[in-house]
């Protein structure tokens, strides 16, 4: 479930990184690079552990899924975070230090 999600979530903004004309503005590549090293690094997960299990791997408890799930959304959650601090670190469209100077 966690390779499913950083799936999604690659791809999703890979879509948005490809068609935005201002993704250098963004740092959107950081983000996309965050979620597709989440995606490999949980593609060798799970191949491992289908070496492991065998034929079980594809039979989880829902319990396990659920727990799977919960962790890849929070990966998720936690890119974004990431990518948001660097984004009003370095501030690239300056509102950071329109509101700061206008206060």
């Amino acid at each position: 479930m966690t390779l499913l999600i950083a799936v999604f979530a690659a791809v999703i903004t890979t879509i948005i990184w490809y068609t935005n004309d201002r993704r250098s503005q963004l740092k959107l590549g950081t983000l996309v690079l965050m979620y597709w090293g989440a995606s490999l690094m949980w593609m060798v997960d799970a191949v491992v552990e289908y070496i492991e299990l065998g034929a079980e791997y594809f039979t989880p408890a829902s319990s396990d899924m659920l727990n799977d799930a919960f962790l890849g959304l929070s990966v998720v959650a936690f890119g974004l975070i990431i990518w948001l601090v660097i984004l009003m670190v370095k501030d690239p469209l300056g509102v950071v230090r329109k509101t700061v100077l206008n206060k």
